[in-house]
């Protein structure tokens, strides 16, 4: 029977020592829980080579240490560590001798430990992992995705080794086509019986299919074995039922010598010119947000739980997709999706055979691409969420005749390894004639990409002659043409090329309201992806906006430090949804409430000054520190045709929705100009001369105190779970107090440990792993990683605003068997 168990505890990571330095001292070593990434609470550095790119942290090398028992009977076993993402240039050695290489910080790899395993002894294992000058934005560094032991019989299932599709689904019935490849170790023939055996969503076995299957010593064979569901459960957005399908191969006399278990979707998916995307036969536009791989407070670790809940809160602040940036998404993400109807596009990587940096995966893509997209697809294509590939992101080379070749070369190849999804490219039409805005450009200004692009807000060039020439060919390899900021394009394309259908696979955030309406125009266009849906670390303020005269004024698109976050996420790295998500969720049809958004009074008469990622200085609060009577700007988002606001019951006035503001005029957006004073704020939409909907804000009642929070009061006790508690500053009423800062301390009793509390503040220079911090906007976060059953106490003290305590209550997991004998 094979074991397939986590391989996450018990290790150690230290700083790499070199043989050779002129001293060489002991490393100090910590004891940890993967998933981790040893990045995070490295000091950061205003002279980090780095920069603002990866939010000022510096390079790193580092060393990962776990010993482990070897049974003596695993002496006829084959044993194999899978590592689902190691950042980067990981080197895996056992009992000192290397087994293992992956360049790659993104892509899954195993490990084959046989060669130099001990049986019946004490093994150790090392892996090598480093980071530098590599990336565009923050990708910690370590064994940051979860490792798992697999040790199998000689006559096993690899790896991924089972693949299920739904050629055929109707009402009545859906066929499953399953195919399960079978590899034999051994120096013999032998023949095996496989069996499969389809679970629904309620637990009952819905349908059984056995076949024996002949291997040769040293070959692999596939079994293809068909079901027939009847009355299918289809996989939706809304209705994300899910099966499972239990294999299981067996010797002549019955012997158990491998299982597998996967769980899948039944569900359809079609693109064409005029119906669009259509999933289970239903036109569905892609509400969508390109998402990094951190996770903000825990730096790059992909803590299942931590992946939950990015899903779910992307999908409760409505995006139906998302986009990972720019590389594989963790198999804990997609499996998240999974469960809660969230859709998916896939990307491989951010460059080609042309770097960004100094030291990235263009080094290596000419050797290692194969493998890498072998990787992503083996890794994704079970998975319902998973709706698309992208086979890059604004490749340099498009527009050359080498982008030509790898473009074909990586769309082939995703095909054949996977025919039921389509296959996209995000091509940022800029980049194809960048050598001649390059030219054109002062020198004696540092050239910044960002910014030309910022300055090209719709995509004039982007829709050029030029472009449209040297694009052409990069389109036409794929079945959806990605385009990065170039809406002017939706229109022409209509009509050169009515037929090429179009996802705007990233797109300045604040014009959703032009943006979305073409969506909705034109059939060929399926959707669009925002940059981005969730803040991340690294490429700081990006999306900042700042006033003129700000001692940390960015040069170009670059802020100094100690900006850490692109600021330029709908919802911030805590998980907080930010003023702009709810205006997208109006433009939508999403939202029917109002929403106020007040901008920073004490922001007024200054210039305020904003990336095309950035949105407005404002917050949904009346609780403001300013004398009674100060001048105030007040916006309200809404899907109605007028806006009244009302203070303490007298009338504001009466605006229409869609106003100008700035240099454009915005939709879903009434202004109001009003003088503060403490009260309650209320907002009427109206439509037709009717009220539809009214939402309030009030100023601070009474003191403020700390209050806390869990947004679960019960997790499970394993290091794949988290409790998320916020502390927040808040008067008796419940107001948030967004003023002000207060300086708080955080302490775990029980069996759980604090890690990692995080205000959001954008320029913090306060660590993640520290266990005091500042509030920011009223707010604190603080993570809780279990560390057994019973109660978790958290504690919160501050010096002005008093203490609070929650429990969270750690239970014991139900035993599935998915340690043992399940993949």
């Amino acid at each position: 029977m094979v074991i397939r168990q986590s391989f996450n505890e018990g290790w150690k990571v230290a700083p790499k020592q070199y043989l050779f330095a002129a001293v060489v001292a002991p490393a100090p070593q910590a004891d940890m829980v993967l998933p981790h990434d040893a990045m995070r609470d490295l000091p950061r550095d205003p002279c980090s080579p780095n920069g603002s790119h990866s939010g000022y942290y510096p390079s790193a090398h580092v060393v990962y240490e776990k010993s482990f028992d070897v049974p003596r009977e695993w002496a006829q076993r084959a044993v194999r560590l899978e590592f689902e993402g190691v950042y980067r240039d990981a080197m895996v050695y056992l009992n000192g001798n290397l087994v293992g290489q992956h360049p790659s910080g993104y892509s899954r790899f195993v490990a084959t430990l046989d060669p130099y395993l001990k049986h019946g002894e004490v093994n150790r294992i090392r892996v090598e992992s480093r980071a530098h000058q590599d990336s565009r934005w923050y990708t910690g560094v370590g064994i940051y995705r979860n490792v798992w032991l697999v040790v199998s019989e000689p006559v096993h299932i690899p790896l991924d080794g089972v693949v299920i599709t739904t050629p055929e689904i109707d009402e009545s019935v859906a066929t499953l086509a399953v195919a399960v490849t079978v590899h034999n170790d051994t120096r013999g023939t032998r023949v095996v019986r496989a069996r499969t055996r389809v679970v629904a969503p309620d637990g009952s076995a819905v349908a059984e299919r056995t076949a024996p299957v002949t291997v040769l010593p040293g070959d692999s064979a596939v079994v293809r074995l068909r079901h027939w569901i009847r009355e299918p459960r289809v996989w939706d957005i809304e209705s994300p039922s899910l099966y499972r399908l239990q294999t299981t191969l067996t010797d002549p006399d019955g012997t158990v010598v491998d299982t597998d278990e996967t769980s899948f979707g039944i569900r359809t998916i079609h693109v064409d010119p005029i119906r669009g995307f259509r999933l289970n036969g239903r036109t569905v536009k892609l509400r969508g947000g390109c998402v990094h791989h951190d996770n903000g407070p825990l730096g790059a670790a992909a803590i299942d739980r931590a992946e939950q809940r990015k899903a779910e809160l992307l999908k409760a602040a409505g995006f139906n997709a998302v986009r990972s940036a720019h590389n594989g998404i963790s198999r804990a993400f997609l499996d998240a999706c999974d469960r809660i109807g969230l859709l998916v596009m896939d990307e491989l990587t951010d460059v080609w055979t042309t770097g960004k940096s100094s030291y990235d995966t263009s080094l290596t893509f000419q050797d290692w691409w194969e493998r890498d997209l072998e990787a992503l697809v083996a890794s994704g294509r079970n998975h319902p969420s998973l709706i698309m590939y992208s086979i890059g992101n604004e490749i340099l080379e498009i527009g050359r005749p080498s982008a030509a070749v790898w473009g074909r070369r990586l769309a082939e190849k995703v095909r054949a390894l996977d025919p039921t999804r389509p296959v996209t490219n995000a091509v940022n039409g800029l980049v194809s004639v960048i050598d001649a805005i390059v030219t054109a450009h002062d020198d004696s200004v540092p050239f910044d990409f960002n910014a030309v692009l910022s300055a090209d807000s719709t995509g004039a060039v982007g829709s050029s002659k030029p472009v449209t020439r040297l694009t052409e060919e990069a389109h036409a390899q794929v079945d959806v043409a990605g385009i990065n900021y170039a809406e002017a394009r939706y229109e022409l394309d209509a009509e050169l090329f009515p037929d090429r259908i179009i996802v705007g696979t990233e797109t300045f955030p604040g014009r959703l309201d032009r943006l979305w309406a073409l969506v909705e125009k034109h059939p060929q266009v399926i959707g669009d992806f925002a940059w981005t849906a969730w803040d991340h670390l690294g490429e700081a303020g990006t999306g900042r906006a700042y006033y003129q005269g700000d001692p940390l004024q960015p040069t170009g698109m670059a802020s100094p430090y100690p900006y850490l976050t692109s600021q330029a996420g709908t919802i911030d790295i805590n998980g907080v949804r930010r003023p702009i998500s709810y205006w997208r969720e109006v433009v939508w049809g999403l939202r029917t409430e109002p929403y106020i958004a007040v901008h920073r009074p004490q922001g007024r008469g200054r210039t305020l000054v904003r990336s095309r990622w950035a949105w407005d200085d404002v917050l949904s609060s009346w609780a403001w520190d300013v004398p009674p009577g100060s001048p105030v700007t007040i916006d309200v988002y809404a899907d109605a045709d007028e806006v009244e606001l009302v203070l303490d019951g007298e009338s504001l006035g009466i605006a229409p929705v869609g106003v100008t503001a700035g240099d454009s005029t915005r939709a879903f957006l009434a202004r109001f100009e009003a003088r503060y004073a403490p009260g309650e704020l209320v907002a009427v939409a109206r439509r037709g001369g009717e009220e539809i909907a009214r939402s309030a804000l009030r100023s601070l009642q009474g003191a403020r105190s700390l209050r806390a929070r869990a947004e679960r009061d019960r997790i499970t006790a394993t290091s794949s779970d988290l409790a998320y508690v916020h502390l927040e500053l808040r008067d008796d009423a419940g107001t948030l107090s967004v003023e002000g800062s207060e300086r708080v301390r955080v302490a775990v009793d029980g069996p759980g440990v604090l890690a990692g509390l995080s205000s959001a503040k954008p320029d913090d220079e306060e660590g993640f792993g520290s266990d005091v911090h500042q509030t920011f906007e009223g707010r604190l976060l603080a993570i809780i990683r279990p560390t057994g059953v019973g109660k978790i106490r958290v504690r919160a003290a501050s010096e002005a605003a008093g203490s609070v305590e929650v429990t969270v209550d750690a239970e014991a997991p139900q035993v599935d068997g998915a340690s043992e004998g399940m993949r």
